[in-house]
């Protein structure tokens, strides 16, 4: 088959990097895959780094100017099986540019985040009629948009993002030591850390004000914030302002985030919004680490409360405080969820998983719209 990548938006994080590895994984099993993006998105750059497939068009808003670039990129590649669409922007383009150009091509729209979706007729149609299937990236997604759009359950496939586990296995990473070092990190003491971009929607400052809270009974405990993005100096005011501010490190982007998990001994993402099931909680449960995090999204579907992790309301700084210490005080706690989060990540979060998924969704659409061409030229 040819598949058809579109992503309207230029960020960076789990999408683009789950859109990435789904696409080398149909690449390795022989089919074509090329990937649309704006520009200036990274991931439209990445895509070569990868092996794939990429032209730019500008998708990014949706305009007239992006809907015609795209009708017409479709109807000069003729070969195209299926389109997968990652955004609302993209997902309406995509739908309406097969239209334009007369194709029935199946367009199957992957949903990466609880965002909310309201029910409007459009958003009816876009993921009730235009596209072929509909997938979520966590049960919880699934069951919410059946709900509010009123739409068949089948139609509806969850399909959990996954991970590459050779990579993000604690047997292959340094010792805690040997990462701590590495990363010019404090060699001794207890270590909270999370690995996100800085938006509002990850809840750092709820974790800074959970860490202002236990600081101070625990005086070998040092909080690691990494990632980029637009909060960043605001978080940084929030610690400047701190009395535990030299106990509180921002290293910034970290390209080996397997290193970094290494050097913890407590992973939190406190999410307060727009949440699947993050990769950054499913990496962590892969190194073994214990998972604090929040009921947004489908993040049960990976951390099972008491069981691999805790899982708290979001916005409830005093909650996590209480969940930290209690983390901290029992470290065979800590080391059964790590184990146990292991464990549900080789069964369920696997990248080979959800590229075979992934397959046999776009295998049933294409043959369905092959029946249905074959039928129409009788």
């Amino acid at each position: 088959m040819h598949i058809v990548h579109t992503e309207s938006s230029s960020g960076w994080g789990g999408p683009a990097i789950r859109i990435l590895t789904e696409a080398a994984g149909l690449v390795q099993r022989g089919h074509r895959v090329t990937l649309l993006a704006p520009p200036a998105a990274r991931i439209h750059v990445e895509a070569r780094a990868w092996g794939i497939e990429s032209a730019a068009l500008p998708i990014e808003s949706r305009t007239p100017r992006g809907l015609f670039a795209l009708a017409r990129w479709l109807h000069a590649a003729r070969d195209v099986d299926l389109i997968n669409t990652h955004g609302s922007i993209d997902s309406w383009l995509a739908s309406l540019a097969v239209r334009l150009v007369r194709r029935n091509l199946p367009v199957v729209c992957t949903r990466h985040s609880s965002a909310p979706v309201k029910a409007t007729a459009g958003n009816c149609w876009l993921y009730g009629k235009a596209a072929r299937r509909v997938v979520t990236s966590g049960e919880a997604l699934r069951r919410e948009l059946i709900d509010t759009l009123g739409l068949d359950f089948s139609h509806v496939v969850s399909v959990p993002t996954g991970i590459d586990l050779a990579r993000f296995s604690p047997q292959a990473a340094p010792t805690q030591a040997q990462a701590r070092k590495a990363l010019n990190l404090p060699l001794e003491g207890y270590m909270i850390g999370v690995a996100a971009n800085l938006t509002a929607c990850k809840g750092h400052e709820d974790l800074l004000a959970a860490f202002e809270s236990v600081a101070g009974s625990y005086p070998d405990m040092t909080l690691v914030i990494a990632g980029e993005g637009p909060l960043r100096p605001h978080l940084e005011a929030i610690r400047q302002a701190s009395a535990y501010r030299q106990r509180i490190l921002m290293p910034g982007h970290q390209e080996n985030v397997p290193v970094l998990l290494a050097a913890l001994n407590l992973f939190v993402l406190p999410s307060q919004a727009n949440e699947g099931v993050p990769q950054a909680i499913v990496q962590a449960m892969a190194m073994r680490l214990p998972v604090i995090s929040t009921t947004v999204g489908a993040i049960s579907d990976a951390v099972a409360d008491g069981e691999t992790g805790l899982l708290l309301p979001p916005r409830a700084p005093d909650l996590l405080a209480n969940a930290i210490r209690r983390l901290r005080r029992n470290h065979m706690l800590g080391r059964s969820f790590g184990d146990a989060g292991r464990l549900i990540v080789e069964r369920k979060f696997t990248a080979e998983g959800m590229v075979d998924a992934m397959l046999d969704v776009f295998e049933r659409c294409a043959a369905g719209n092959a029946r249905g061409a074959a039928l129409a030229s009788r």
